[in-house]
């Protein structure tokens, strides 16, 4: 299988270079800068399109105004479609699903099969404290642009699937008591931290606390391989990383 890589140069796109070529796949790799990754000649991003014409997916971890545009070229030439980016407004996630009418699509706010773990676990535990007061933290590196981050976001969203008049409070100052519905959303940046989600309940004189933590960005390109394996062949349509595992 052809895999091409849309941001090759950036912390996760390397590892999905190296993850891809340790599977015997070809790889091609575009980025803003031209360079060489691992043994990779990356060319330049405006190459995209050509590189394109005899891949089988295109694998993007970059900015959701280039993945936007990375969704109608791939769609063009007709190339499953593996999108790791996040930050996407409601017009850049609407462009991706246009894409889908004509193309398979793949979206997912983290590959790690520990957070798909994570996420299909979350209704069943809010659920059964109902009540609980509900804690959102997530750390990032230093380089992260969006806040809060995709996958604290996708957990948000399978909270508000349970909880009545859900109410996201996105750090706190000053007077500020604790509302019924709420779940406080506090967001770090530092350092080179890969990834860390902590969801925490309390309640009933007892904590609860549900934590993934990345020790590697190949834990992501891994996952994000593995579903441009599953992608490739299927039929247009949108799909999540849940349904790769």
């Amino acid at each position: 299988m052809r895999i091409v890589v849309a941001g090759a140069t950036g912390r996760t796109g390397r590892e999905v270079l190296a993850v891809a070529r340790e599977r015997g796949h070809a790889v091609d790799g575009v980025a803003t800068t031209e360079t060489a990754v691992d043994g990779v000649d990356v060319r330049p991003a405006d190459e995209l399109a050509d590189r394109l014409a005899d891949a089988d997916a295109l694998v993007d971890f970059t900015v959701p105004e280039a993945s936007r545009s990375h969704a109608g070229m791939a769609a063009d030439a007709g190339v499953a479609y593996v999108v790791g980016t996040t930050g996407f407004n409601q017009q850049g996630t609407a462009d991706l699903r246009g894409a889908a009418d004509r193309i398979p699509v793949l979206k997912a706010s983290n590959f790690a099969r520990g957070v798909q773990a994570l996420l299909d676990a979350v209704a069943d535990v809010v659920r059964t404290l109902d009540g609980y007061d509900i804690e959102l933290t997530e750390t990032h590196h230093n380089g992260k642009r969006d806040a809060p981050s995709g996958t604290a976001t996708t957990l948000l969203d399978r909270i508000d699937a349970v909880v009545d008049d859900l109410d996201r409070t996105y750090g706190r100052e000053g007077h500020q008591p604790r509302g019924n519905g709420e779940v406080g959303v506090h967001v770090r940046r530092a350092g080179n931290v890969r990834g860390e989600h902590e969801l925490l309940l309390a309640g009933n004189d007892e904590v609860v606390t549900l934590t993934h933590r990345a020790e590697s960005r190949r834990v992501f390109a891994a996952g994000a391989v593995d579903a441009a394996e599953w992608l490739v062949g299927r039929d247009p349509g949108w799909y999540n990383f849940a349904d790769a595992l």
